[in-house]
């Protein structure tokens, strides 16, 4: 059986859970490609509809989410970090790259059962970052704009998103983090380790007996159940395990259910995205009403699983789907 490795790229909460909108990343556009390979700059990306332009590569970095941690140590930039925020757990890391994250300034790892987190901008510009990654509550793009610090967040939290998620919209981030911080060499290294990973995953899964899943995110202590559909990573990494996602048809990323929803499409596994509370989401699902109707409880056909693993589209989703096919099987 395929076992994951620790990321082989050295290759996030805070993974802000942002239901609302975030940003879309286009490609670098063409012509700002340096005729020796590296970056040309100034270069311009398209961020949530915004053009965000570089005059030079990022030298002071404030992580606002954790999802861009493993792109930026695969790359080599990760010591451009200078603080961050929200919610880094090491089960996500090597000791190596835990050890380099614990040794950058932490603001706060005060988020809220969804994954939020609320801090204001001056907290942000006292470390005189040069690129914020990541917006939380209480900080919006305008503010830093204004101090003359470019933004940029995962373009799965756009509110146009990126329609369909696929294992591309991985490889087009870590392109993208590569031509802003002119390490495009890098980028596609780890991009062919990236694929190389995932198509031994679907090797293994291609004669597997067909089998449905959801991918769920519990609030712990009450309040909504949250279901991701076919525009969040959930759907190509189910696709890749072997899973049919019993709600694909739904267009939206992410979206509050129903138990009753979801006892009647009634999935073989379950995946709980959490953000360091693994017994707490397991305990939520059991708590539900009704829900001893499940057949993935009734089997214990359960993986609880931070919530990086999955969302957004990072090196992480990679290991995430290792995770999944070694816990079922294929």
């Amino acid at each position: 059986m395929l076992r994951p490795r620790r990321l082989l790229v050295a290759a996030l909460t805070l993974i802000v859970v942002t239901l609302a909108g975030c940003t879309q990343i286009s490609s670098p556009r063409a012509d700002d490609a340096a005729p020796g390979g590296g970056t040309r700059y100034p270069l311009t990306v398209t961020n949530c509809g915004e053009d965000v332009v570089f005059d030079a590569a990022p030298e002071r970095v404030i992580l606002l989410e954790s999802a861009p941690v493993t792109i930026l140590d695969g790359l080599g930039v990760l010591d451009r970090v200078v603080a961050r925020a929200g919610s880094f757990p090491s089960g996500y890391y090597d000791d190596g790259l835990t050890a380099r994250i614990d040794a950058i300034d932490s603001l706060s790892d005060d988020i809220d059962t969804s994954g939020h987190l609320t801090m204001s901008p001056e907290v942000v510009l006292a470390h005189e970052p040069d690129l914020a990654l990541g917006l939380p509550e209480g900080v919006t793009r305008e503010a830093l704009r204004d101090s003359g610090v470019n933004a940029l967040i995962h373009p799965v939290y756009c509110p146009s998103g990126v329609g369909d998620a696929s294992f591309d919209t991985l490889y087009d981030q870590v392109r993208m983090y590569g031509e802003i911080f002119d390490r495009s060499d890098q980028a596609e290294e780890m991009v062919r380790e990236l694929q190389q990973r995932v198509e031994a995953v679907e090797r293994e899964t291609a004669d597997a007996a067909p089998r449905t899943a959801a991918v769920l995110y519990p609030s712990v202590g009450g309040g909504p159940l949250y279901a991701y559909g076919r525009r969040s990573m959930a759907q190509p990494q189910l696709a890749a395990a072997g899973f049919e996602n019993v709600f694909s048809d739904a267009a939206e990323r992410v979206f509050e259910v129903s138990v009753e929803e979801l006892i009647a499409r009634d999935p073989d596994v379950l995946v709980l995205l959490h953000q360091g509370d693994e017994d707490g989401v397991a305990a939520e699902i059991a708590s539900l009403p009704g829900s001893e109707a499940l057949r993935a409880l009734r089997n214990g056909d359960v993986l609880p699983q931070l919530f990086n693993f999955t969302e957004p589209p990072t090196p992480l989703s990679v290991t995430g789907l290792e995770l999944m096919v070694e816990r079922f099987g294929s």
